[in-house]
């Protein structure tokens, strides 16, 4: 008897702890440990810049560094360490949704539906990508933003691929974390669409003030658009497409562009 009422003390335990109070807790456990640190961080980082003598654009914001300079294996080790680590918070949205009977289907983050996601992720990306250098140009120029080096890594046959698993990073966690588990999630605690909308929104700025006020109000502007994307497809599969292909086209068009063209600032 007292093992069968411990299967059943197991059976119901779940339903126990699929509250409200468990999703606020769970939440915030996840945006501690990725975005909602990062946004922290960012903050300070930007505090930390406009108290330092001299204007925003002339300090710069380094995206992805050397982490051994004049080691390139020990680097392309740091490199992939960091790639994958930061990944690991998508991994727990995952287990949390197992625990609810989903999974990051729910999201739309899978591979039933290839060429759609595809071909609206490239679409996103045309439109915003264009837009984007041009806002980020004029904030530079206005004295709104740092100088972003997207990349400072050494030449050697790795960077470019370390360069696109960087861009594919970024994408899935911001677009699976700040999208579609965080609107999910508000949601379940009650929170309007228009609320979970600024605060998906605030937050996807948050983390990118290090870049100044520039990166801030510019990546606000797009998390407007994701969402909306999002909840009129019901996908990030598509935004992650997106995200990818902008840190992609930054992260290797800058590369290769550095120093050849006379529009684009460097540090």
């Amino acid at each position: 008897m007292q093992a069968e009422a411990a299967v059943g003390d197991d059976e119901s335990f779940p339903r126990e702890r699929l509250s409200r109070r468990v999703f606020r807790d769970e939440t915030l456990l996840v945006l501690g440990l990725s975005l909602g640190a990062s946004g922290v961080s960012a903050l300070i980082s930007f505090v930390g810049s406009v108290t330092r003598p001299g204007g925003l654009k002339d300090q710069a914001a380094t995206l992805n560094a050397s982490a051994a300079p004049g080691r390139p294996w020990l680097d392309l080790a740091w490199q992939l360490f960091g790639i994958a680590t930061a990944l690991i918070p998508v991994a727990l949205v995952a287990h949390f949704l197992l625990r609810e009977g989903e999974s990051l289907r729910t999201l739309g983050f899978d591979r039933t539906r290839p060429w759609p996601d595809l071909g609206r992720g490239a679409a996103i990306a045309a439109v915003i990508g264009s837009t984007g250098i041009a806002f980020y140009l004029a904030a530079r120029g206005l004295g709104f933003n740092l100088t972003v080096v997207p990349e400072a890594l050494p030449a050697v046959w790795w960077k470019y691929p370390v360069l696109v698993l960087s861009a594919l990073q970024n994408a899935i966690l911001e677009e699976v974390i700040v999208v579609g588990y965080l609107l999910r999630r508000l949601g379940q605690l009650g929170w309007t669409p228009g609320t979970a909308l600024v605060a998906s929104s605030v937050l996807r700025g948050s983390y990118h003030l290090y870049q100044g006020i520039g990166g801030f109000v510019g990546n606000m502007v797009m998390g407007v658009v994701f969402v909306w994307l999002y909840r009129r497809w019901g996908r990030v599969g598509p935004l992650v497409v997106a995200h990818s292909l902008l840190d992609t086209g930054a992260f290797v068009g800058y590369a290769l562009l550095v120093g050849k063209v006379g529009w684009l600032p460097t540090a």
